[in-house]
């Protein structure tokens, strides 16, 4: 388990954002996400195009671009959860948001 999960000798459990293979960030064709400048985290190749919330929480922001959500867990520990590759340049085509910033979110929820 990634030592960022811990806190306070407490492990958090985080369930998959989407559904479909999860890939080490090292293999993401994305400099800023391979090389971890984002942060530690896990990608995924999805099958399917619906963003889950992976942890209890409250939205803290929503991309413009839709491209990208960022939560804080009810533990204090801050995720953002970023769809695709370049996905900043489709300007939000493509994508629906069903959440707003202060909205809480459960854990296995769309």
């Amino acid at each position: 388990m990634l030592n960022f999960l811990k806190k306070k000798n407490k492990l958090i459990k985080i369930k998959s954002p989407i559904m479909g293979t999860a890939l080490p960030l090292s293999e993401v064709p994305d400099e800023v996400f391979a090389s971890k400048m984002m942060d530690d985290g896990v990608a995924f190749e999805p099958t399917e195009g619906i963003l889950y919330a992976p942890i209890d929480g409250e939205v803290i922001q929503v991309f413009p671009t839709m491209h990208a959500v960022g939560i804080t867990s009810n533990h204090g520990l801050e995720i953002l959860l970023h769809i695709g590759i370049d996905t900043v340049n489709l300007s939000g085509e493509g994508f629906e948001s069903f959440i707003s910033v202060g909205d809480k979110v459960t854990v296995g929820k769309n």
